[in-house]
């Protein structure tokens, strides 16, 4: 999906050997996951980084349900001469700071944008390409957080993710070679992986980011586009398993989902825990000894890490 429109409305948000009995009864069938959820987005996509706390409790409680697949739909080739997004006053790259700022103020996901005056990010291709990389070799999880990874460094922390050293940091940061995935994601095979996507994206339909498609079964769907409540996606869910009941898995503690995830905005707690934002200092004082996080802040936002 190439230069598409870039931004939507503010409003909608277009992983011991104990003992054994003598004879065991095992039972190695299990639940059929019968959907498969598109999740169509890029890394640049500022809704899409808007949705993250909405879509990670709906992963957690209901991920057993579906397979979940991440599609990059190619949200900025490059910049020209012409308009990006004319609705929104997107001509150039400073335009978009202040839409950004706007989308991080709305949601509280924080968004600073400014680099999009100084150093702008020039295409979402390379951390697609990157991407789509990290999925072919490793796995779609740790693609995933390398997702989350280069959200974080462009939104909270301001940095271009289009710059080939900032994208080699973030890679090796997970534990990869960064210069060889990089350099692999910038070769015309990178680029290839990258075109299924698209092809995939022109196929079910999806024409803005986020898009939420499920398919089941019989290859219907049911597509939700834009940044949707908790209860939408649950609502989406259930159309298309044509079931009026889903049973959600327990909300997993906040050091679980800490450890796992490293690094967790006051919202995204909030919407996880159904915690007021005046609580959060409490409630993870609660939940966690002192020494196992830090509590830091960006653009008037709490966000905590791991202490390790």
């Amino acid at each position: 999906m190439k230069n598409n429109e870039m931004f939507c409305d503010i409003e909608t948000g277009v992983c011991g050997v104990g003992e054994e009995e003598d004879i065991q009864v095992i039972d190695f069938q299990q639940s059929k996951k019968s959907i498969t959820l598109y999740y169509v987005t890029d890394p640049i996509c500022s809704h899409c980084w808007a949705i993250e706390p909405v879509l990670r409790r709906f992963k957690e409680q209901f991920g057993h349900y579906f397979h979940f697949q991440t599609v990059l739909g190619g949200l900025l080739e490059k910049w020209h001469g012409g308009p990006i997004d004319p609705a929104n006053g997107i001509y150039k790259p400073a335009d978009v700071a202040g839409h950004w700022r706007e989308v991080g103020e709305y949601s509280r996901m924080p968004i600073d944008g400014s680099l999009m005056i100084d150093n702008p990010v020039q295409s979402s291709y390379p951390p697609s390409r990157v991407f789509k990389v990290i999925q072919k070799h490793h796995d779609d999880a740790l693609a995933y957080t390398f997702l989350r990874r280069a959200r974080e460094a462009l939104f909270a922390f301001n940095q271009n993710i289009s710059d080939i050293t900032v994208l080699i940091d973030i890679v090796n940061d997970l534990g990869l070679n960064g210069d060889v995935i990089v350099h692999e994601a910038g070769l015309p095979s990178g680029q290839e992986l990258l075109d299924q996507d698209f092809t995939l994206v022109r196929d079910l339909g999806a024409r803005g980011f986020p898009t939420i498609i499920f398919v089941n079964e019989e290859d219907k769907g049911v597509k939700i586009t834009g940044g949707r409540s908790f209860e939408v996606y649950v609502e989406g869910l259930k159309q298309a398993l044509n079931t009026e009941e889903l049973e959600p898995k327990k909300r997993p503690a906040v050091s679980i989902l800490l450890e796992k995830e490293k690094l967790l905005f006051s919202k995204e707690i909030e919407v996880m825990y159904d915690v007021d934002q005046s609580d959060v200092r409490s409630f993870m004082k609660k939940e966690l000894p002192q020494q196992q996080y830090q509590m830091k802040e960006v653009l008037g936002e709490l966000y905590f890490t791991t202490s390790t």
